[in-house]
């Protein structure tokens, strides 16, 4: 028989962390989503390690080559001249480079040698120039997240640095950081990122730091608001009168218990900054013409659909699509794990 106080106290001994991971595993959605974010991370492992896309920007197929599941596309007709055919018949009557012909094509039988032999279909197509649809889609898929997950642990490193220090110190301090809060916060956002773009130039590294540079303010409030509360609670209190130091009781007590919001609020801003990424690299602001994203590849096939060739804006939209899909849903679980307000409900 199990007893009652026994129970009672593992049950104030669980972790936060426990806690929240077990209710998670009760969250289906969360978990499928997971699974498919995981199976993203994977192949943007592999993809940064070369073991697959390393070669996209190689013209493995003819230009424009269709999906393998719609089979090659049936050949152009092209125009004959009916040439008298016959032992006394000179050729160079009907075409004066005749003579030439024999020469040429041995010319060209020798090229054929050493030329690469083009793909006429691809596994999700090909681009104008013939480069692997697929491999640009993995390849994108590797820069746009990275550039997503970097400028979001930048703005929330700077949110929260700021944030902590605003709303643990208050006065002097927290009206400079307030003042510079408010001038970002006056500017319209997409503004901002423009006049940064502008300044900047293009770049893996520059679209990072436009991102991070400008998206910190709504994660900078949170944070300060939860430093007001916590600052005034009874453990931090207790940690400083035992002489716990400033920077222990910012560190050590408040941030663990304030870390759910600003890890929930990073992954909200992974998938903002996903999103900005496109729209810049969309419009020619974001990563250089050397690099592909999910934006220069929505760019790419703006052209090529008004030509009937839809599948680079698929494969594009279909990667985005699910990732971003996926990594929102599993925002949403982990967010209802670590919510503080279900732990009462249990």
């Amino acid at each position: 028989m199990l007893n009652p106080a026994a129970s009672a106290v593992d049950e104030r001994s669980e972790g936060v962390w426990h806690a929240a991971w077990r209710r998670f595993k009760t969250d289906r959605v969360g978990l499928v989503s997971a699974a498919i974010v995981t199976a993203f991370l994977v192949l943007i492992l592999a993809s940064w390690l070369g073991l697959v896309a390393k070669n996209w920007q190689n013209e493995v197929g003819v230009a424009n080559a269709p999906p393998t599941f719609l089979g090659p596309r049936p050949p152009e007709a092209i125009g004959t001249i009916e040439v008298p055919k016959g032992p006394n018949v000179d050729l160079s009557d009907v075409d004066p480079l005749a003579p030439r012909y024999q020469e040429w094509d041995a010319a060209a039988a020798k090229y054929k040698t050493t030329e690469t032999v083009k793909a006429e279909t691809l596994p999700l197509g090909g681009d104008r120039l013939g480069r692997d649809v697929l491999d640009k889609a993995i390849k994108g898929t590797e820069i746009s997240v990275f550039v997503g997950v970097l400028a979001a642990v930048l703005a929330t490193t700077i949110g929260t640095v700021l944030g902590a220090f605003s709303g643990f110190f208050g006065r002097r301090i927290g009206d400079l950081l307030e003042w510079l809060y408010n001038v970002f916060e006056s500017i319209p956002g997409i503004l901002l990122i423009f006049a940064f773009a502008a300044v900047f130039g293009r770049g893996i590294l520059t679209v990072v730091l436009i991102l991070g540079l400008t998206g910190w303010t709504g994660l900078y409030r949170q944070v300060r608001a939860e430093f007001i509360k916590h600052g005034a609670r009874e453990y931090v209190r207790s940690a400083e009168a035992i002489g716990a130091s400033t920077w222990s009781r910012m560190f050590k007590h408040i941030l663990p218990n304030v870390s759910h919001v600003i890890l929930v609020r990073m992954s909200l801003l992974v998938v903002g900054f996903i999103k900005a990424e496109v729209i810049l690299s969309y419009l020619g602001l974001g990563v250089g013409v050397e690099d592909v994203s999910w934006g220069t590849m929505l760019a790419e096939a703006q052209s090529e659909l008004i030509l009937g060739y839809w599948w680079q804006l698929a494969a594009a939209t279909l990667f985005m699509a699910v990732f971003v899909t996926a990594f929102s849903l599993l925002a949403d679980a982990v967010r209802d794990a670590l919510d503080p307000k279900l732990r009462g409900l249990e």
